[in-house]
């Protein structure tokens, strides 16, 4: 199911108001058409007036807001999604690797990352960028837990990690939410750990389950098709494990391989995961592909082009954004929801 014909701001308001669009995901934008899919369904994009019977209930679920994730709101602030702040404690992650190495530095960091306006934070003990090698659960757990258990006592901390070890330890140091980039594939105990436990989970798409070949050659008939399949086949699979519906999030894996096309293909096509009805995180700051569209080689010099990406996520569907530039996203996420409600009001009269 794929909403079309969006709109924003004062058109979407209207246009819902009129009968003429429906809100997507119970956010500040609206659909006036969609594509239906499945068995059965008629060929092409629909005028919503024009949706056979049967399928309005599948449609109508398009409109509805993911309930909250591990105790947080969503959207935050009447309208713009939960901003994540990235702390990636190890040697070498592709932007910042070996700047917050040490627990101390880390510890600030995280600290200045929720001042800056961070809703959560998300740590990670491994580098997940493409060729990177694993790390040991026991190296990745040295690294990461000093960090969680300080920064657990002052912000819902999840732990980006696809070990079931290091998962079972960071959720005892304090944090709340794992972000498994393999979808809970890389880690057979995974699951069992997750279904004994009460954290939410974040479902990452990543072709294969290795970041070291991930990028080799990626492949794809129709990426957007594929990504949600995907995941709506691990959201069911993981729910047999134990896990429920409730505790769940969804993540398209910008960048886990993709290449340019692919990745642009996913963004434009966003509002194709609210039909699995869960929150979607968007994660595309500093990477690859804005880089190459931008001919910005530095990944830590790719501020304005990630924040661009984030306002077009917020705009499309994304329950959490995952940035490493908290304020300048939390300051074009302010304007960006001012502009989508339709203003403020005017003090002055």
């Amino acid at each position: 199911m794929e909403p079309l014909g969006l709109l924003q701001g004062r058109a979407a308001a209207t246009a819902v108001a009129a009968d003429l669009a429906l809100p997507l995901a119970g956010g500040p934008g609206a659909f006036t058409m969609v594509r239906l899919m499945g068995p059965g369904a008629p060929e092409g994009a629909l005028a919503l007036a024009d949706v056979p019977d049967g399928w309005q209930e599948r449609v109508l679920a398009l409109t509805r807001p993911p309930a909250g994730f591990a105790g947080l709101a969503l959207p935050h602030e009447g309208g713009r999604p939960l901003v994540m702040g990235i702390l990636n404690v190890t040697p070498d992650s592709f932007s910042d690797g070996g700047h917050f190495a040490d627990h101390a530095n880390a510890i600030d960091a995280g600290h200045m990352l929720l001042e800056a306006g961070a809703d959560l934070l998300d740590i990670g003990g491994e580098s997940t960028r493409p060729g990177a090698q694993p790390v040991a659960p026991e190296e990745e757990c040295r690294r990461i837990l000093p960090v969680i258990r300080e920064l657990a006592k002052a912000a819902t901390i999840s732990v980006d990690t696809r070990n079931a070890a290091t998962m079972l330890a960071a959720l005892e140091a304090g944090a709340e939410i794992v972000n498994d980039v393999t979808a809970l594939r890389h880690d057979p105990a995974a699951a069992r750990v997750l279904a004994r436990s009460e954290a939410s989970v974040i479902l990452m798409h990543m072709l294969g389950d290795d970041p070291r070949t991930m990028q080799q050659d990626p492949r794809y008939g129709d990426v957007a098709l594929e990504v949600a399949q995907f995941l709506a086949d691990r959201v069911a699979a993981v729910e047999r494990m134990g896990i429920p519906r409730g505790r769940l999030a969804i993540d398209p894996g910008i960048g886990f391989g993709k290449r340019l096309p692919h990745n642009l293909a996913l963004m434009e096509r966003l509002p194709l995961l609210a039909g699995l009805g869960l929150p979607i995180v968007f994660g595309a700051s500093r990477k690859r592909f804005i880089g190459e569209l931008s001919g910005v080689e530095t990944p830590v010099d790719r501020v304005a082009g990630s924040v661009a990406a984030a306002l077009h996520a917020a705009a499309h569907g994304a329950a959490i954004i995952r940035v490493h530039d908290v304020a300048e996203t939390v300051q074009a996420l302010a304007v960006w929801n001012a502009v989508s409600a339709g203003g403020v009001e005017d003090d002055d009269g």
